[in-house]
């Protein structure tokens, strides 16, 4: 059946305005739970509650907990796009798609209003005359990078007023660290000329600057002064080691960000190449949360209003791998972000451009794969995460095999529940089962009596098992012989009424005592035990939510895609059923010479279709004109 909200929210849909602004979605407890912006607040909001929404997962769960909704009007979509990012930042909304953290990147700052500018570390940019250098993944670079810099130009880096009439200089003169304008060793003019070399190597026009050391260092050579030949190589290869970690990439002489992303089923991960006057000089990627059920354009135009609200600089063009809805408002809003100078969003086919998406492409598959590999390989997390979950749950045994289930229907139909097996906070994917529900109509859905069916049917296998100690043979050994095994934590996803459902069939099998099971609710990851009205809350960062998060979101992914398939499946049977002689016989003929694929079938040719085995030429003809 179509989801219906309650009175109260349908009210609230047919007073809508056909205005830009920002809606805030709330749950029972008065939580914002999703913050959203639309061109037209009456079309937006409403959308959530049409049938094009039951495909998305994310938005079933969203529109499952909204219990009120607030909306603020603005003037156009710029400023209706500024309040979305200032209240996300604000409330953090559980269903927003989120940086996992709000890191801000390290630049180099020379304060050139100075007499005698300074060079410093700063991770925040402001207004105020200074030039500024990067952005640094991290500190260390910045360090290493000033480290080689300093060798070359021996810049100030104390508090003193510079008269160029102090006594003495301090130690940084003395190993030629500094080049003590403070005692007249240098006047304004020198010292501004060096940082003004300094900045030319930091923004990637080192090349006069090497020029004139070498043109130095061979008169010193040729003059037998081979300690300031010797002093000058120095300072040559400490140029290059700055270069060296700036490659050349664009032809494009400006500052620019590549931006690309890798997806593995809930999990995403964006890659920034940071571009500055044609050469990279660095790249970061990170992880993003709340991405179920949303498309590539979508979490990568969320991503960009994330990451540059908190973004102390703004460059002059984003480069992504394909264009993104609302383009031209989130390209107007960063160019207020960046002072009102003009930013440019691009989405290249070829050259350049090409190349550094497919690098940054690649590079997000890599750090996606490693992330996971480096939770799944870690033992020790598995251990902990095992352990902590025995202490926080009162388990009587470490919860080493877990079996975890979940629902997935659209309207009633095609109703799938999925088993994910995780032992040792490993999944184990070869023990992964789906049961098509068979109790529940199609013409409605009832998640606990589809929750039942499922749970019955499997301690039945179970019980089956115990009363045949053998093995059973089915030409091979049966492969479902882990139905024997029973967890040692079983979670059904979802609240306390399907808690309670799980909880009847253990009481059925007389398992109550002998299987501890908990339910995990969508909202704030927290988990019901029977008899126990007070919910367990792991701690936000622990190992143990960690884990029953990833064997929660296995088994709901399990259950879409199960579903997805069951459905799709049913759609090629019900329009081949609609044809006058194909029974079940054919049908199942059609299907096996064309891959199960209706779209096959539809584009095979009259000879093609009546050389499947049981269908004449004139049944092809009306198999063709039917479909």
């Amino acid at each position: 059946m179509p989801f219906i909200p309650s009175e109260h929210i349908q009210t609230i849909l047919k007073n809508l305005p056909f205005k830009p602004g920002v809606y805030l979605m709330k749950d029972e407890r008065g939580t914002i739970i999703y913050v959203g912006k639309a061109k037209k607040l009456r079309n937006r909001v409403r959308s959530y509650f049409n049938s094009s929404a039951e495909d998305n997962p994310k938005t079933l769960r969203l529109r499952e907990n909204i219990r009120d909704i607030d909306f603020i009007v603005e003037e156009n979509e710029i400023k209706a796009l500024i309040l979305e990012e200032t209240l996300i930042k604000r409330h953090r909304p559980h269903y927003n798609i989120a940086l996992k953290d709000d890191k801000k990147y390290p630049y180099i700052k020379i304060n050139w209003n100075e007499p005698f500018p300074k060079v410093e570390t700063t991770r925040r940019l402001a207004n105020d005359g200074s030039r500024y250098f990067g952005p640094y993944v991290a500190m260390w670079a910045v360090q290493n990078t000033l480290q080689s810099l300093r060798k070359v130009f021996p810049y100030l880096t104390c508090d003193r007023i510079i008269t160029g009439n102090d006594p003495r200089p301090c130690l940084f003169y003395d190993i030629k660290l500094c080049n003590a304008p403070c005692i007249g060793a240098v006047n304004n003019e020198q010292y501004r000329a060096m940082i003004a070399e300094l900045m030319d190597v930091l923004g990637g026009k080192s090349e006069g600057v090497v020029a004139r050391l070498q043109s130095e260092m061979n008169a010193a050579a040729e003059n037998l002064n081979f300690e300031r030949a010797a002093a000058l190589r120095d300072q040559l290869r400490a140029i290059e080691y700055i270069t060296r970690q700036h490659k050349a990439v664009s032809s494009d002489f400006i500052d620019q960000d590549v931006i690309a992303l890798a997806r593995d089923k809930d999990e995403t991960v964006v890659q920034i190449l940071f571009v500055r006057n044609g050469k990279l000089i660095g790249s970061d990627s990170r992880s993003l949360e709340a991405t179920e059920g949303e498309t590539d354009a979508e979490v990568l135009g969320e991503f960009i209003k994330r990451f540059y609200s908190a973004s102390a600089e703004v460059p002059a063009e984003v480069v992504l791998p394909q264009n993104i809805e609302e383009a031209r408002i989130i390209q107007s809003w960063l160019r207020n972000r960046r002072n009102g100078e003009r930013v440019t969003i691009s989405v290249p086919k070829k050259g350049d451009k090409r190349q550094m998406i497919n690098l940054a492409e690649e590079n997000a598959k890599e750090t996606l794969h490693m992330l996971r590999a480096q939770w799944e390989a870690d033992s020790h997390k598995h251990e902990t995460a095992i352990k902590e979950l025995q202490t926080a749950l009162d388990l009587p045994t470490p919860p080493v095999r877990i079996e975890c289930y979940d629902i997935s229907t659209t309207q009633g139909t095609a109703i799938v529940a999925s088993r994910v097996v995780f032992v040792q906070g490993a999944p184990k994917k070869d023990e992964y089962r789906r049961f098509n529900i068979r109790t529940v109509s199609h013409g409605g859905s009832d998640d606990y009596q589809s929750m039942r069916e499922a749970l019955t049917r499997r301690f039945a296998r179970w019980k089956e098992a115990q009363d045949n100690p053998l093995p059973r043979l089915v030409g091979k050994e049966d492969k479902d012989e882990t139905w024997r095994l029973l967890p040692d934590l079983l979670m059904v996803d979802g609240g306390k009424g399907q808690l309670g459902v799980a909880v009847e069939v253990l009481r059925e099998f007389e398992l109550t005592d002998k299987l501890p099971v908990v339910s995990l609710a969508k909202q704030f990851e927290e988990i019901y035990r029977p008899h126990n009205p007070i919910p367990v809350i792991l701690p936000r960062r622990s190992d143990a939510l960690f884990l029953v998060q990833r064997v929660r979101d296995e088994a709901h992914r399990y259950a879409i895609t199960s579903h997805r398939a069951r459905r799709a499946k049913i759609g090629m049977v019900s329009q081949l059923e609609s044809i006058p002689g194909v029974g079940p016989t054919k049908r199942k003929a059609l299907l096996k010479a064309f891959g199960n694929s209706i779209d096959a079938i539809r584009g095979a040719s009259v000879d093609q279709l009546a050389a499947v085995p049981g269908i004449n030429r004139k049944l092809a003809e009306n198999i063709k004109e039917a479909l």
